[in-house]
């Protein structure tokens, strides 16, 4: 790279020199152009330029390339650490490292996709990393589930199905990088209805402009592989039984028009007179109608099959009679709902193979399989999930496993929703218009009293951006969730505030992702300055147990305290700022959470020390004071803080409910 960009650098400094108008011999004083003699020396000067230009961008590429993928090895070798782990805190020091190296593969891999041209590539590459951001806080519930019940077979099931997707995942990422198929294997395109009657409508019409372009066997082999496909809807069991019979009408109807276009097309090969060349008009223009009709009627099929069934399961009572039995340690109960989660699976998983044929455009047919593939997967995971807490239902962690199996099958369905929006823009023809991020600005209960603003969008760059920022809150609330675990006294003021932070800025998270009950860019700044109210409530928190301490710790603690203080502070400030317009409004959007994950970065480091300092005075190092009359006076005063009803009204919203950050890895036996 060093020597290419030497190169580079020659041949621009070359093409100066020979350019530069004052180290000419006789430079012209009128304002007529200036004619350059060494013509000859430029044009090989400009060719070494793009040849050097060219060896610089094909070098940064592959150094790329090497980054994903030794990104991608380190993730690989910290898995295989963490399905060996047999301790907690092994596994809650493994699993740090792991949040990092996600993090960075993360990174790499949405600038990756940023760069990518070929939309099928970037479909594909946004498959992937959804599925290991979703798999990441699966793998945390399910290993946390299979060590605390180490002889669980389901347990164990569930954690293997995580850890085996996301290797597929990591594969899939490489071969989009590098272009490559294993064992050198050529990737099958996805064939669909549309794609295939666009292709036969071409061939059809390009009859009109050459005759003997092609053989009347090509077209029926055409039309064969069409109406092949369309026996996926007139086989399927959830096809309505009027869209089978005019599926099949239209699928006999095609036949009979292309037999005649066929016959007109022959003579009009023999012989061109200008009644033959009407009549292959008149049999192209209907064939192609006919087609058209059979391609509105599957894309009615598939998109009303889909409505009703998204509608249907909306309340999501299957899932909820999962949680319920499994608690209740109903196993009989619980094999019955799970007989109806896999046939609700099945009908999901069919309405995608259908949406496919229809999707109108290679990403979206990609997003179709990438959705069909993930109901496939997630159902005997939630179906697993759901065993293990029926054999364990005070397990408070398999509990928790169950609720995050269960949210990615309602995130999934929530995705289903607007891909199925899209497949009808496309159809509609509206397809071109750039996706509106909707949770920047637009009216909310925060700026009521403002003029309604339209929704704004952002540019594939500012979406990375926040993207990314969202990762890294994400994985930071999970290693927050982790050191508050390790504290016994679960109903400690330092770990109430914590937890109430975690969960503050899992919400923000969300928020990142169009998801979440943060809608509008209001509720992210009116959140961002409860959360920043919190912390300084946990610095308080923190002053009063510095006093207890007897240690050379003091003073770091305090320090950190003061620094916990003065981000607070500035996160607030910042969330409190009136802004106008796109560009300052994402600034603050952008600025909002970089000031959260700061302070959450400052969480992970402050949580350990506290913990630290009460085990030493467990072991009798007497680094702690006598406990002075505070501690149970504000021990009191926080269990009212962070009852239910009270926890919503601090946090500005409705709490989440069973969230992942009250998520409790020991219990009590």
């Amino acid at each position: 790279m060093s020597v290419a960009c030497i190169e580079a650098r020659r041949a621009g400094e070359t093409i100066a020199q020979l350019t530069d108008v004052a180290n000419l011999d006789h430079p012209e004083s009128d304002s007529h152009i200036t004619i350059f003699t060494d013509k000859t020396g430029v044009v090989k000067a400009a060719r070494l330029l793009l040849s050097s230009v060219t060896k610089v961008l094909v070098l940064a590429d592959r150094i790329v390339i090497k980054q994903i993928i030794t990104s991608r090895n380190k993730v690989l070798a910290t898995m295989e650490q963490l399905e060996k782990v047999s301790s907690f805190q092994e596994f809650v020091q493994i699993f740090s490292q792991f949040g990092n190296e996600m993090v960075e593969f993360a990174h790499l891999t949405g600038d990756r996709q940023n760069d990518l041209k070929d939309e099928k590539k970037k479909a594909r590459m946004a498959a992937s990393r959804a599925v290991l951001e979703k798999c990441t806080m699966m793998l945390l519930t399910a290993s946390k589930t299979c060590l605390r019940h180490p002889d669980c077979e389901s347990a164990r099931i569930n954690k293997d199905g995580v850890f085996h997707r996301m290797r597929l995942a990591l594969e899939q990422v490489i071969e989009i990088v590098t272009d490559s198929r294993p064992n050198g294997e050529n990737e099958m395109a996805p064939i669909s209805i549309y794609s295939g009657i666009k292709e036969f409508k071409n061939k059809v019409e390009g009859l009109r402009e050459n005759l003997y372009f092609l053989s009347k066997e090509n077209l029926s082999t055409m039309l064969e592989v069409i109406l092949e496909h369309t026996e996926d809807f007139t086989d399927s069991a959830y096809t309505s039984h009027e869209h089978r019979e005019h599926i099949l009408e239209l699928s006999k109807q095609a036949k009979m028009e292309l037999e005649h276009l066929v016959s007109v097309w022959m003579q009009a090969q023999n012989q061109k007179t200008k009644d033959l060349m009407e009549d292959l008009e008149v049999a192209i223009l209907k064939t192609c109608q006919c087609m058209n009709e059979l391609k509105r009627e599957v894309h009615s099929a598939a998109t009303s099959l889909a409505a009703d069934l998204l509608k249907y399961h909306t309340d999501h009572m299957v899932l909820k009679a999962l949680k319920i039995t499994g608690v209740e340690g109903n196993l009989e109960a619980v094999a019955e709902y799970t007989c109806k989660l896999s046939e609700q699976k099945e009908q999901l998983v069919e309405v995608c193979r259908l949406l496919r044929h229809v999707s109108g455009t290679e990403p979206l047919e990609i997003t179709c399989i990438h959705a069909e593939d993930t109901f496939q997967v997630t159902g005997p995971q939630i179906i697993s999930a759901a065993e293990t807490l029926a054999l364990h239902p005070s397990s408070k962690i398999a509990k928790e496993n169950l609720e995050v199996f269960c949210e990615a099958w309602e995130s999934q369905l929530s995705d289903m929703s607007m891909l199925l929006r899209e497949i009808n823009d496309v159809f509609e023809g509206r397809r071109g218009e750039k996706r509106v991020y909707l949770s920047l600005p637009r009216p909310g209960k925060h700026n009521a009293n403002l003029k309604a603003l339209k929704p704004v969008k952002l540019d594939t760059e500012e979406q990375a951006k926040i993207a990314k920022l969202g990762l890294e809150l994400h994985l930071l609330t999970s290693d927050v969730d982790s050191e508050t675990e390790k504290w016994e006294d679960q109903e400690n003021e330092i770990v109430q505030h914590g937890q109430g932070m975690s969960s503050m800025a899992y919400s923000m998270y969300l928020f990142t992702r169009g998801e979440g009950l943060l809608k509008t860019t209001q509720d992210l700044f009116h959140q961002a300055e409860i959360f920043a109210t919190e912390g300084t409530k946990l610095a308080s928190a923190l002053h009063a147990f510095s006093d207890q301490v007897h240690d050379d710790d003091k003073p770091m603690l305090l320090l950190e305290a003061e620094k916990l203080i003065s981000m607070c502070k500035q996160l607030q400030v910042t969330a409190k700022s009136s802004v106008q317009g796109k560009s300052a409004t994402f600034t603050k959007v952008d600025a909002c959470i970089l000031k959260t994950r700061n302070v959450m970065t400052l969480l992970c480091q402050l949580l350990p020390l506290c913990c630290k300092l009460l085990r030493k005075n467990k072991a009798g190092n007497g680094c702690l004071k006598a406990a002075p009359p505070w501690t149970e006076d504000r021990i009191r005063t926080v269990t009212n803080v962070h009852s239910p009803e009270r926890r919503a009204e601090t946090f500005g919203i409705k709490s989440l409910e069973n969230h992942v950050t009250n998520m409790t890895f020991l219990e009590s036996k």
